[in-house]
């Protein structure tokens, strides 16, 4: 476990590392459909990520890149079909992340938080639309804010507040 969530216990890093199968799912299927494109590209983003992503969650990333692919694929299979009652089961999921994230530094936190916000937001993009303009469906655009997840606010050193 990263040094950055030390004071998490491993249940609640499992949890956190959860959170990118849970944003995924919720937000590629939230037009009712799964699509290749969204699954292949949630896979891809947490490769890139891994590596390329912000310095503070490179190890988080590199953890969860691990298993990814068949944490999904699970999660995906043991999922609800109909639209609404997965809906309900992933917001009630991330919405349970909130107590973890205020646990960590309020960096790391707010790191994360714009992370899943970003994350959602690639996914969304990752189907339909021509060169991805238009690309997000109306109920995609209704989840990718992730509304159950507290934001972090992390105040710089400057006194800006992000």
């Amino acid at each position: 476990m990263d040094s950055h969530f030390t004071n998490l216990d491993k249940n609640e890093y499992e949890r956190l590392k959860m959170a990118l199968p849970w944003i995924t799912v919720l937000v590629a299927g939230a037009d009712g459909k799964i699509d290749d494109s969204e699954i292949e590209w949630a896979e891809k983003l947490t490769q890139i990520r891994s590596y390329g992503g912000s310095d503070i969650l490179e190890d988080y990333y590199q953890d969860v890149h691990q298993h990814f692919s068949e944490t999904l694929k699970t999660l995906i299979e043991e999922c609800p079909e109909d639209t609404a009652t997965r809906y309900e089961l992933l917001y009630e999921e991330l919405k349970s992340l909130n107590e973890i994230l205020q646990k960590l530094d309020p960096k790391i936190g707010h790191t994360l938080y714009k992370d899943f916000l970003s994350f959602a937001k690639h996914i969304a993009e990752a189907s339909g639309g021509v060169l991805r303009f238009f690309s997000i469906s109306p109920e995609e655009k209704a989840v990718i804010g992730l509304e159950m997840i507290e934001p972090i606010h992390y105040e710089e050193e400057n006194g800006m507040l992000h």
